[in-house]
């Protein structure tokens, strides 16, 4: 086999920008398929990956699925567990977009039938792979903050004029809003540096006008390691806070922005043609470590985005694992809708395993 034969449903921000570029950097994979029923993406996925074959919808996909190895949801939340779902049936292996599914019923129905089926199944955790999120682990890890007690990570933004897409008008039901945007990277975050949640306090806000579900939110969560999380998302912060806060026994780490990756895939460089490394950040840009007033900076570890798809070849090829088990999906979906609860009732809730 001289490459894995990849097909992506959707070709909007997620499709072009994260996911097939990626892909195209791993040399063990080629993007051979793209759904997408607009014909200015489909010029753009013929541009971009030449010998691509565009289809117009899943079912055309789904008609013909001869040769491919992989199939990709990344398509509107609340078609992720239908689109996984008809993959499976169909014998393919599947990588999902965050949010996993729009319920845990659907996550949990999903991990199943791939499990009944011997059929790889992982879910796109690329921030998993942020420079940042890196580096906090790696200071967690050789104990230069002690122990840890609290972690503040935000996604924050300003945007006081809605841009109007499904993510704002949709309702909370086809996993609109940035809970299930947002708070799909933060808590998995979170569950992957310290471990299952015991209780989850929320707060949800609808600040502009036309906006169907929230675009203001906080999580805190108290882990059953004692470490409490607290996480902001946000699209009216007209000043931003700190990316991560972490504060352990020894000393603590502040560190401010976002990985810059993104930037780059949006801005068309990609992993593979770049003139210097690859999620690299300036020495200007690290976050600062110590206790006041003793704090030096501390070099971000480079953001590493390529190894998801890296380790999905390897999963599919070499019998490795899947670079984000979705059982950990579940998990994150299961402190998301315990949030929606606790926001509607203006408590703390217990998050059930």
């Amino acid at each position: 086999m001289s490459s894995l034969e990849v097909a992506i449903i959707g070709y909007g921000l997620a499709g072009s920008v994260f996911h097939a570029p990626l892909i195209a950097a791993e040399p063990r994979m080629r993007v051979a398929v793209v759904v997408t029923g607009s014909g200015e993406r489909a010029a753009q996925a013929r541009r971009e990956h030449p010998g691509v074959r565009v289809v117009a919808d899943a079912d055309e996909l789904f008609g013909d699925t001869a040769g491919l190895d992989l199939v990709v949801v990344a398509t509107p939340n609340r078609s992720h567990a239908p689109l996984a779902r008809r993959a499976l049936d169909a014998g393919l292996p599947v990588v999902v977009d965050k949010p996993f599914a729009v319920t845990v019923a659907e996550a949990e129905d999903l991990v199943a039938s791939a499990d009944r089926a011997g059929l790889a199944l992982s879910v796109f955790q690329n921030r998993r792979w942020d420079g940042d999120f890196l580096t906090v682990g790696e200071l967690d890890a050789n104990g230069r903050l002690g122990e840890v007690r609290r972690f503040e990570s935000r996604f924050e933004r300003w945007r006081p004029v809605p841009k109007g897409g499904w993510r704002e008008v949709g309702g909370a039901d086809e996993g609109a809003g940035l809970l299930f945007d947002l708070g799909s990277h933060l808590v998995d975050q979170a569950l992957t540096l310290f471990g299952p949640v015991r209780t989850v306090y929320c707060e949800l806000d609808r600040r502009r006008a036309g906006i169907q579900t929230d675009d203001d939110a906080f999580l805190a969560l108290t882990h059953e390691s004692g470490v409490r999380s607290q996480l902001w998302m946000s699209a009216v912060a007209p000043q931003l806070g700190p990316r991560f806060r972490v504060l352990g026994s020894a000393a603590g780490y502040v560190t401010y922005g976002l990985d810059p990756q993104e930037e780059a895939l949006r801005a068309g460089r990609r992993p593979d043609d770049s003139d210097r490394q690859w999620g690299a950040v300036e020495p200007e840009r690290y976050g600062q470590l110590g206790a006041d007033p003793d704090t030096v900076p501390y070099p971000t570890v480079a953001g590493d985005y390529p190894a998801f798809y890296s380790a999905m070849a390897a999963a599919l090829l070499d019998g490795a694992p899947v670079p984000v088990d979705p059982r950990d999906a579940v998990a994150t979906l299961r402190i998301l809708e315990a949030a929606r609860r606790s926001a509607e009732h203006g408590e703390t809730v217990t998050a059930l395993d």
